[in-house]
């Protein structure tokens, strides 16, 4: 009575197809998959990137180009 059978799961798998539709279970499934082939794709760019960025990390702040950011140089006013 402790274990649950392959009738039991069967049962279950019949309720979920009833409550969810099998359309909606498709369209998780296909999310699912998309999903994990997204992670599987960022942790093989994971891999390749410490490579390109030590290379940028150093360069010059003035040699590297990024369009959000503003590369200014901060210079002590004296009053006296």
């Amino acid at each position: 009575m402790g274990s649950l059978s392959i009738w039991h799961w069967l049962i279950v798998l019949v309720i979920v197809a009833l409550v969810f539709g099998t359309k909606k279970i498709g369209n998780m499934g296909a999310d699912l998959g998309k999903a994990v082939k997204g992670f599987k794709d960022g942790v093989k760019g994971e891999e390749d990137k410490p490579a390109s960025t030590t290379a940028a990390q150093s360069a010059t702040p003035s040699q590297v180009a990024d369009k959000g950011t503003i590369d200014v140089e901060a210079k002590e006013k004296n009053r006296f």
